[in-house]
């Protein structure tokens, strides 16, 4: 007599994250921007229907980061026009715009997560919020 095959166990949903790993994670969302939108990314997507908090900051950060690299491309197609323009005297100084967006990116990204890890809600002040 042969046994009946087992059905493999439907995944569980994961456990909610408790208030202090809710706000851990929303803060990381924004201090992961000194990398990119990467971790922003994954942060949001991993955590998202797991904490409130990390579901608002994380699409704040992730929105921020999109905007960011957005304005790097926009920079560096800026800077080959000028420097195409200008016979190529505009290259001596279109290092100055993509740094100040990376150095822009970098204060506010290290701004929302402390502001995030001592409990509050960041906003920040350049933002396209392309996911509601």
């Amino acid at each position: 007599m042969t046994e009946p095959a087992q059905q493999p166990a439907a995944p569980q949903p994961a456990a909610p994250l408790t208030e202090a790993e809710d706000k851990q994670w929303a803060s990381f969302a924004h201090l992961g921007g000194i990398l990119g939108f990467i971790p922003a990314l994954i942060i949001w997507l991993v955590f998202k229907d797991r904490g409130a908090k990390t579901n608002v900051e994380g699409k704040e950060a992730l929105n921020f980061q999109i905007t960011v690299a957005i304005a790097q491309v926009a920079a560096f197609i800026i800077n080959a026009i000028l420097t195409a323009v200008t016979l190529g005297f505009w290259g001596l100084i279109s290092w100055v715009l993509p740094l100040g967006i990376w150095v822009l990116s970098l204060v506010w990204s290290i701004m929302g997560f402390q502001k995030v890890n001592a409990g509050g809600s960041y906003r920040y002040p350049i933002n396209i919020r392309f996911i509601k």
